[in-house]
């Protein structure tokens, strides 16, 4: 099989189940998001190194475990309403984001002000990922009727959370500095 098959040279593409669609639709732009949000969290993964903290690897199963989770938003996002969604997202996973959102957060120091995405390279790389996750949430809003399931808009609520959660935990485990937004500019 070729990657390219040459039938989206004319601005189409197709959806789950072969529907075209402009590739300007609403849908595509919502997967697409989600698939860059994606990769800007493999991104962040590529910074870390095997010296930046002993138990980095249980962080890295947490953040892969997302990504597949994360392909399957976008492959819901990809298939028209009322048609069958081979792996649905559930509760389950937003529990899983909230509890690891409230374990790292327990380890971090309370925040009394806004910070600016700094720090850790990977710390950083997080920030710009939850950003585009903000940005497939605001997209999928406007596709709230036509969505097969609701949990997708929870479910991106919730990763920007846990983004920023993730960001600061990275911080916090490499020694990356968070710098404090200042008022006085």
């Amino acid at each position: 099989m070729k990657i390219y098959t040459r039938s989206g040279d004319k601005g189409s593409t197709s959806l789950i189940y072969g529907d075209r669609v402009p590739k300007n639709d609403l849908r595509v732009e919502a997967y697409g998001t989600c698939d860059e949000a994606n990769s800007m969290i493999g991104m962040a993964l590529s910074h870390l190194r095997k010296e930046d903290w002993d138990d980095k690897e249980e962080f890295c199963d947490v953040m892969h475990h997302v990504q597949t989770v994360l392909f399957h938003v976008g492959a819901e996002l990809a298939t028209p309403k009322g048609k069958e969604v081979k792996w649905q997202l559930t509760q389950n996973h937003i529990d899983e984001l909230e509890k690891k959102i409230d374990d790292w957060d327990a380890e971090l120091k309370t925040l009394d002000n806004f910070i600016l995405p700094s720090g850790h390279e990977a710390s950083a790389t997080l920030h710009v990922a939850r950003t585009i996750t903000r940005r497939a949430e605001r997209t999928a809003v406007v596709l709230k009727d036509d969505l097969n399931n609701e949990l997708v808009l929870n479910y991106l609520n919730r990763l920007s959370d846990f983004l920023f959660v993730a960001a600061r935990f990275v911080n916090e485990k490499t020694g990356g500095k968070e710098t404090p937004l200042r008022a006085d500019v």
